[in-house]
């Protein structure tokens, strides 16, 4: 049937959307609790030191994987980049994903709550940007 392989590819595509997502997030929120969460026998982290720069590398690396599978629906046919609508959701969802690189770089460098808790907010606002523009391309 026509179109039932682009409807796997966008399940494909969301599921991919969310597992990529879920890393710097979840690491993010596990590093501004570190210190409650180990008192309590948790290891969140995927370093057993706790926070380190291979864990605020890993929270960098999945956010640039964020980046070919948040355009990934633009290629394929799943959404469209044609007109103003289109153009605008691809617009945002490549604003959204340079914002949430740069405050994962920013936890690269600094490697401070601070910077983490920027993470974890940013990436509370990177999932519903994302997923209302390529609603917004789709509509």
């Amino acid at each position: 049937m026509p179109g039932q392989d682009i409807d796997w590819l966008g399940g494909a595509v969301m599921f991919g959307i969310q597992f990529l997502w879920q890393f710097p997030h979840f690491w993010a929120i596990a590093w501004v609790a570190h210190k409650d969460y180990s008192e309590a026998g948790f290891k969140l982290l995927p370093s057993d030191k706790g926070p380190t720069k291979f864990t605020a590398l890993q929270t960098l690396v999945y956010s640039l994987l964020l980046v070919p599978i948040t355009v990934a629906p633009f290629f394929t046919g799943i959404s469209s980049s044609a007109g103003i609508k289109g153009m605008i959701a691809l617009a945002l969802i490549i604003i959204a994903n340079l914002f949430m690189i740069m405050r994962c770089v920013t936890l690269y460098s600094k490697m401070d709550v601070k910077s983490a808790r920027n993470v974890m907010f940013g990436s509370y606002m990177y999932l519903p940007v994302v997923l209302l523009a390529l609603l917004l391309a789709k509509v």
